[in-house]
């Protein structure tokens, strides 16, 4: 979990578009950011195995 400190810099705009950092909005991670759910993998990976996230099933075949 990243300080709160962290994210909340992370959600001012920055001085240069190059600097955006885009993070999950549970956990706060940036890393492994999944653009469409605006989660990163590991959320949306819980999420989707509780059936929390519409649409989304694991591939069984």
């Amino acid at each position: 979990m990243p300080k709160t400190s962290v994210v909340a810099r992370s959600r001012k705009a920055p001085k240069y578009t190059t600097r955006i950092v885009l993070r999950c909005f549970r956990c706060g991670r940036k890393r492994g950011y999944m653009r469409d759910f605006e989660l990163c993998r590991i959320c949306f990976r819980e999420m989707a195995t509780r059936g929390e996230i519409p649409g989304v099933r694991k591939a069984s075949w």
